[in-house]
């Protein structure tokens, strides 16, 4: 079958035949039909330290997709060939506290799809069936790609109560840009997003945003004035991993506020802590999915009317990966979906 594959410990990517996947009795194999490009698929590609430190060569790269189930196990049950499906990318132990708690998104052996074991930028892939999750309702098959992402983004915004609510969001990128239309979806009130491109913040219009912020050129505090907020956000959604975005999303929250934190910083970074302690604010990280809460929300989301569109800015033919990873690196688009049947 053909693969995307990081075949050498260097920057590039290789589209190459690899065997199809093995299969045991608690095993779906899946025949992919689209791929979502993420960020940490670009930072494979460029081979920078993180990956150098996380990923271990050869890899098939790719944990966004959506495809039919190709073959089950003799131990599947619930799963059938035909169906449609996407993947929980996390594939944990099953038997620490937290996993046997019913808490996997909290397992601390969680093994990535595409980064820890081989992943979905491939003909097939395979998955233990307790990662599949089938789509029993009509679904875009585009927006299937990318139920991993928008997981995220539907974790990190239903983290706390958003009716009413004055939410400021850090950073555009397309994680951030779903949150805009799930936190508009569930009832807050203002929605403030921030970012340094114009095109992105574009599709956070699009996507349901009250208010966007070039931080380049505006302050947070700028944007509280507009809108006549006299005590703060309610709610902070950290999508960036930048530094100046945390302490600036810090200085403008109101007291009691809460923080979902789910973009990565590059390094350690300070905060003004004595102002987390006096306005009694509330952080809380955010990794991924909780299993499988989160995908029953999200399901529900689109069912009651959340349309993802906006986010989706691009699709290719896997044979154009080059042109679609170009695309995704820019600060100007969305999510970049490649085409598996093309």
């Amino acid at each position: 079958m053909k693969a995307l594959v990081k075949h050498k410990a260097e920057p590039g990517l290789w589209l190459m035949d690899v065997p199809e996947p093995e299969t045991g009795p608690d095993d779906v194999l899946i025949k992919v039909l689209r791929t979502g490009i993420c960020g940490t698929d670009l930072h494979i590609r460029s081979w920078d330290g993180w990956a150098q430190g996380a990923v271990t060569t050869p890899r098939i790269l790719g944990h966004e997709f959506v495809g039919e189930v190709a073959a089950v196990g003799a131990d599947v049950r619930d799963i059938a060939v035909g169906d449609l499906v996407s993947g929980e990318g996390h594939l944990v132990c099953g038997k620490c506290r937290n996993c046997l708690a019913g808490r996997r998104h909290l397992c601390r052996s969680t093994v990535g799809l595409g980064v820890g074991r081989d992943g979905a930028f491939a003909e097939y892939v395979a998955l233990p069936a307790s990662n599949v999750w089938v789509h029993r309702t009509r679904v875009d098959l585009d927006v299937a790609a990318i139920f991993d992402p928008f997981g995220n983004a539907v974790h990190t915004a239903l983290s706390f109560p958003l009716v009413g609510e004055d939410v400021l969001i850090t950073g555009a990128g397309p994680i951030g840009i779903m949150a805009v239309a799930v936190a508009r979806h569930a009832g807050a009130r203002n929605i403030v997003i921030t970012d340094v491109s114009e095109p992105r913040l574009e599709l956070a219009r699009k996507a349901g945003a009250t208010l966007t912020l070039n931080v380049a050129e505006s302050r947070i505090a700028d944007a509280q004035r507009q809108l006549g907020l006299r005590e703060g956000f309610d709610v902070g959604l950290e999508m960036s991993g930048r530094p100046e975005a945390m302490r600036e999303m810090i200085d403008n929250m109101t007291h009691g506020g809460k923080i979902a934190m789910l973009g990565l910083p590059a390094q350690e970074f300070p905060v003004d802590w004595a102002k987390i302690v006096t306005s009694m604010i509330t952080v809380k990280g955010i990794y991924g999915r909780e299993m499988y809460e989160t995908w029953y929300a999200m399901t529900v989301l689109l069912e009651s009317g959340l349309d993802l569109s906006p986010v989706i800015t691009g699709k290719y033919s896997y044979k154009d990966f080059g042109e679609a990873f170009d695309e995704a690196s820019t600060a100007r688009s969305g999510k970049i979906i490649l085409d598996w049947t093309a």
